[in-house]
């Protein structure tokens, strides 16, 4: 007798490896390493990891540019955001949205020494059409 089958298509099973803090910490610090040195000029306060969760509003951080007079510029990355958003997902899901954030936060870095902001008007207009979907 053979075992009943479901005649739907079935996706194939994906790998699920979320990340540990410590593993999370690891492939951070090979994708911070890899990051031309030039491009952290006067990131003085350097990369953070956080083990919490970040939120504004309804939306998680995953990582933030921080400028500040005192402790200087640093980009903070969230492990808890990545956890909750994340949770389920691939390794292969986890290193992409990391390498992402890293890129992102870096970019608002370099936009804040040449004094543009590009980044955060794209964001501003992601937010806007995002919140006008939404009603």
């Amino acid at each position: 007798m053979g075992r009943k089958t479901n005649h739907e298509a079935q996706q194939p099973a994906k790998e699920v490896a979320a990340l540990t803090l410590s593993e999370f910490e690891s492939q951070a610090t090979a994708l911070i390493d890899e990051i031309p040195e030039k491009f952290c000029s006067q990131l003085n306060g350097g990369f953070l990891l956080l083990p919490e969760v970040k939120k504004d509003g309804d939306f998680y951080v995953m990582g933030e540019y921080v400028e500040d007079g005192v402790m200087g510029c640093s980009i903070i990355l969230y492990y808890g955001s990545f956890a909750k958003l994340l949770q389920g997902e691939s390794r292969a899901e986890w290193l992409n949205e990391l390498r992402d954030t890293i890129r992102h936060e870096l970019r608002h870095h370099l936009e804040s020494l040449a004094g543009v902001e590009d980044l955060v008007l794209e964001e501003m207009a992601e937010l806007e059409a995002f919140m006008k979907e939404d009603k």
